[in-house]
């Protein structure tokens, strides 16, 4: 036995023609030491150069159907058939150009060059088979294999034929030596032809396309566990094959020489062996084309996935289309998947118009927010009588509070403030047909309880929504400083009473927009210094521990705030320290009215 002559194949398979240089090398001392011929040992190591470095040029060539490859990988059963493949074809080369160099140089074993060459032929392959599985793995683990790259050299037809003609030179060769009677001349002829079409045959370039896949695939998993399979009968048979005990009881039962029985033990595990790959790689073909295969295609989804970008479904469904009528759980399995395609595709082309509906929404909304703010006051009134101003927020992009104030003539100012049920649009339609209504009604009539009772019946019409606005009405005299006002269900404003605030007693009135025909009740009083109205936005503003604003908090503030400049910007600025980050869910409102010292 000579397992060493499997190291050839495997080096120059994963290191190429460093490898094959190396084992060569290696060889050759082994070759010396054992007593071979120094002129037998170099041509044999010119040879096993040349079927070593094959292995390699054979994995990465390019064939009509093969255009791209993978470094050394038993991880399908393509790739193991060609494994499989090289070790025979290098085998044979192996085994038919050592016998001729044997015939050659030691005429005294010339009867037994046959034996010779079925030892040599058993021995590579079976130690080529054993090796390259646990180099080819150990190379996949700790990638140190060697790759190489594509060949600037033109690719010529003539390496097809060179190929073919290899293999036929082998064959004629094998039929020579078993029907003929061989001299030198014949011999090396053929030993000559034979290193001649391989050496050449060795110049093609590499044109294959090398690639490189991240991920393990289920069919290397199912290999890996067929190749150790394959090993543990290999080595079993090799270790049945080198057992003297064993060979000794063949001998004696079997009427031939103790040598050919051990390559008869040898030959007949190889059958075995044959006996178990044939139907096994069968089997993983059938698995691969009818399960891994599909799986594969469906995996390609991936690089048609981009978020928030309908999948180009026309390759995809000619993909899955040609397994969907397949009776199977891969049949089951393409029509879901292209049926995922169809739903995603519809969904997409709907979040689309939605979103085009969303920011038509959006921009309508800017308008109606713009529409809103323009309907308020955006300065203040400030004479030597009196200052007013006012400050609204809505919740969302538009609100159903509002706040107004304007002159009605030389001596009157009317100063209002709403609060609409609801939030967003709705509220905000109610708040403005509101304050046009005010604006309408005011025209004709200065009576606040007046104002709020028309407004009211009106409101209270055709309100199939149920919606309410709160609403505090006043108008204010500079001359007599006269406030009359009416209250329609609206917080009590802050009014300064000897230098304090106090919450202003006064009817609190019902919402309007509930019920037609309710009197509302006119009040007066004399405003000599300040006035605060607001929505209850204000005083229910929270903060993360969901505490309140408050109407103590608002009372105390202003008690508090002894600056005669406006309070409007600190009480925002106060309110916003209290609720901090925490989002408001109700539009805030305010308006101050100061009466200034004559």
């Amino acid at each position: 036995m000579s397992p060493h002559v499997g190291i050839l194949l495997v080096s120059g398979l994963i290191f190429g023609p460093y490898g094959a240089i190396g084992s060569v090398m290696a060889n050759l001392l082994c070759d010396l030491i054992r007593g071979y011929k120094p002129s037998l040992v170099i041509s044999s190591e010119i040879v096993s150069f040349g079927i070593s470095y094959l292995a390699y040029k054979i994995w990465y060539g390019s064939y009509n159907s093969k255009t791209k490859t993978s470094r050394p990988k038993l991880n399908n059963t393509s790739n193991v058939l060609l494994f499989f493949g090289i070790i025979l074809t290098c085998g044979i080369l192996y085994s038919v150009t050592h016998g001729k160099l044997f015939f050659l140089l030691y005429p005294k074993l010339r009867l037994i060059i046959p034996t010779i060459e079925i030892r040599y032929f058993l021995n590579f392959i079976n130690s080529s088979f054993i090796f390259g599985i646990i180099g080819i793995w150990i190379s996949n683990k700790f990638n140190f294999t060697h790759t190489p790259k594509i060949s600037n050299k033109e690719y010529n037809k003539l390496y097809e034929i060179l190929g073919f003609l290899l293999i036929i030179s082998l064959l004629i060769t094998l039929i020579i030596d078993y029907t003929l009677n061989l001299n030198e001349f014949i011999v090396a002829a053929e030993l000559i032809i034979i290193c001649l079409i391989l050496f050449i045959y060795l110049s093609k370039p590499i044109k294959c396309n090398i690639i490189e896949k991240n991920y393990k695939s289920i069919s290397e998993d199912i290999m890996t566990i067929f190749l150790i399979a394959t090993l543990v009968i290999i080595i079993f048979g090799i270790i049945l094959s080198s057992d003297n005990i064993l060979i000794g009881l063949m001998d004696d039962l079997l009427p031939i020489d103790k040598s050919e029985v051990v390559i008869s033990m040898m030959i007949f595990m190889d059958i075995l062996l044959l006996i178990f790959l044939i139907p096994s790689i069968a089997v993983l073909k059938y698995i691969e084309r009818k399960v891994i295969e599909p799986i594969l295609s469906f995996a390609k989804i991936e690089e048609f996935i981009h978020e928030n970008e309908k999948i180009e479904s026309e390759k995809l469904v000619d993909i899955y289309s040609k397994y969907i009528s397949e009776k199977t759980e891969i049949g089951t399995l393409s029509n879901s998947y292209i049926q995922l395609i169809n739903f995603n595709n519809n969904y997409i082309e709907n979040i689309r118009e939605i979103e085009g509906e969303k920011e038509r929404i959006k921009t309508e909304l800017e308008i109606a927010t713009r529409i809103q703010a323009e309907n308020l006051p955006t300065e203040p009134i400030n004479n030597e009588n009196y200052m007013v101003n006012g400050y609204s927020k809505p919740a969302k992009e538009v609100g159903g509070d509002f706040f107004d104030y304007y002159e009605l003539d030389e001596n009157r100012l009317a100063i209002i403030i709403g609060d609409a049920s609801g939030k967003g649009v709705p509220a905000a339609i109610l708040a403005m047909i509101t304050q046009v209504m005010i604006k309408q009604l005011i025209q004709h009539d200065q009576d606040p309880s007046r104002i709020l009772y028309l407004l009211n019946n009106q409101l209270s019409e055709r309100n199939s929504e149920a919606m309410f606005m709160t609403l505090w009405l006043g108008i204010y005299n500079k001359t007599t400083k006269e406030l009359i006002f009416s209250n329609g269900g609206h917080n009590p404003p802050l009014i300064k009473e000897n230098d304090n605030f106090e919450y202003l007693n006064m009817d609190t009135g019902i919402v309007l927009g509930i019920m037609e025909d309710y009197e509302y009740k006119t009040e007066e009083i004399i405003l000599s210094s300040e006035l605060v109205i607001y929505t209850d936005g204000i005083t229910d503003a929270n903060n993360c521990q969901k505490e309140m604003y408050g109407e103590q908090r608002l009372l105390n503030f202003f008690n508090d705030f002894n600056n005669e400049n406006d309070p409007i910007e600190p009480l925002l600025n106060d309110i916003n320290n209290f609720t901090g980050d925490e989002d408001q869910f109700d539009d805030m409102t305010l308006l101050y009215l100061k009466v200034k010292d004559d």
